[in-house]
């Protein structure tokens, strides 16, 4: 009898420790969905300009676009592969989660809550940035401190609502919140007057600013930072392969732009003798195979979205936003590849 439970037992063991490694292999396998449905679902805003928004042939333009139109490009080969569907700040993580985005870019903050509780993970940042404040030029605010007893336009669901009740509650002043979930509409309340400020990522604020066109002088965007918001990709937790290519596709634009490699010389640095640059190019070493991808993986992403750098002048640059701290870390900002070896 003891025999047959000592057997049993070890049966159930091996049974569990089979089952306890299966569950931990990845819970989908994205790269061969998105090969089989033939272009990429891409979570974006919708709705800002210089990150993702709509041209007059409605064709999503931005930062953000850009970086689903790479990702598209190093699996399916063709950075035209995407559809693009717009989310609002409450309901883009539930969009991820339930499967109806592949991938979410869309000025996302990445913090341990989202990434710990949520099951997604942040697979690189595009966009180093913080909560800041505008308001109209004539209210004579030109300071934060300053905006003590105002009333202050934020979106809810958001990082910035957080930060903005944290500013106020540590330097002892008191704020009325207008909270509205639509972007449009909450920027059409601080433009018509229905509160005094209007809080988000100082960029948005740098966005919508431009956006005014002829009217842009009417809005003072004050300057500093109350916090660090972390922008960038976000994908399902589970995935590890998919997570890769995510990480490894903003990666591969920092390192063209780094070896000076653009989509107007990609072709010049076919003979190159530097043996990072053959690497990148697929012609040695096995990078693509170890991702799942062609060998020609960085060049498809280069050639057809261009690298970090050309993303940034054509998409923020217009913007009249300082490149700072999201320069190449040899250019005295953070943005940082590790070895493509």
């Amino acid at each position: 009898m003891f025999r047959s439970l000592r057997a049993l037992t070890m049966l159930a063991c091996a049974w569990l420790g089979s089952y306890g490694a299966a569950s931990a292999q990845p819970a989908s396998d994205m790269l061969g969905a998105i090969r089989a449905r033939g272009y990429l679902l891409c979570g974006v805003a919708g709705g800002t300009v210089g990150f993702s928004l709509p041209d007059s042939q409605g064709v999503m333009r931005g930062l953000d676009a850009d970086g689903c139109r790479a990702v598209a490009a190093a699996v399916l080969g063709d950075a035209e592969k995407v559809r693009f569907v717009p989310t609002t700040a409450q309901n883009r993580f539930t969009a991820l989660q339930s499967g109806e985005v592949d991938m979410l870019v869309r000025n996302t903050t990445w913090t341990l809550g989202r990434e710990a509780a949520l099951g997604l993970e942040f697979a690189s940042v595009n966009f180093y940035d913080g909560t800041g404040f505008m308001v109209k030029t004539e209210s004579g605010v030109r300071e934060m401190r300053q905006l003590n007893g105002a009333s202050v336009c934020v979106q809810p669901g958001s990082t910035t609502e957080l930060n903005l009740a944290d500013y106020f509650r540590s330097h002892g002043m008191s704020f009325s919140p207008l909270v509205i979930a639509d972007l449009e509409e909450l920027r059409a309340a601080f433009i018509n007057g229905r509160c005094d400020a209007f809080t988000t990522d100082a960029s948005s604020l740098a966005a919508f600013r431009y956006a005014q066109g002829p009217n842009a002088d009417k809005y003072f965007l004050i300057p500093g930072v109350i916090s660090k918001e972390p922008l960038g990709s976000v994908v399902r937790k589970g995935d590890f392969k998919f997570f890769d290519v995510v990480r490894w596709t903003h990666f591969a634009q920092l390192t063209a732009e780094e070896l000076g490699i653009t989509s107007k010389n990609l072709d010049s640095f076919a003979d190159s003798n530097s043996p990072e640059v053959q690497r990148f190019l697929g012609r040695t070493g096995d990078l693509g195979k170890m991702l799942g991808l062609q060998p020609d993986w960085a060049v498809q992403i280069v050639r057809q979205v261009g690298n970090f750098g050309e993303m940034w002048d054509r998409n923020i640059g217009p913007l009249g936003v300082d490149r700072g701290i999201n320069n190449l870390w040899n250019k005295g900002g953070i943005q940082y590849a590790p070895p493509m070896r």
